[in-house]
């Protein structure tokens, strides 16, 4: 079983939703979701874990094993008394800052791997 079948399956797990449940919600046939959580298929779509973390309100990092925490790093940030200044989030709606969010976490990501790929 994949780490990423193995998260998917516990976070389904702990809300007691079968995987028919699930792949509804996710817009996708329990035959895929069963094989994504027995590791059968490989090469998860990240549009498909960015929905699952969106979800289960976790991050993506945590479907992918590079932590432990599921918790996305925004939830556990230190808060500021001022926010960066170049981060004027005034203004925007809850949809807007949780695209914003995604960016950031993409980014983040995308370093990853450069730096996994040896480019800085």
């Amino acid at each position: 079983m994949s780490i990423v079948g193995q998260r998917i399956k516990w976070l389904r797990e702990k809300r007691e939703w079968s995987q028919i449940q699930l792949a509804e919600k996710l817009g996708i046939h329990n035959t895929v979701l069963s094989r994504i959580e027995s590791g059968e298929k490989k090469g998860v779509d990240f549009h498909l874990i960015s929905n699952v973390a969106d979800l289960f309100e976790v991050s993506t990092d945590f479907i992918h094993g590079k932590t432990d925490n599921p918790i996305p790093f925004w939830q556990h940030a230190s808060i500021r008394e001022e926010p960066a200044p170049f981060l004027d989030i005034n203004g925007l709606s809850p949809n807007e800052l949780e695209e914003l969010k995604k960016h950031i976490e993409f980014l983040r990501w995308k370093a990853r791997q450069n730096k996994q790929n040896g480019q800085e």
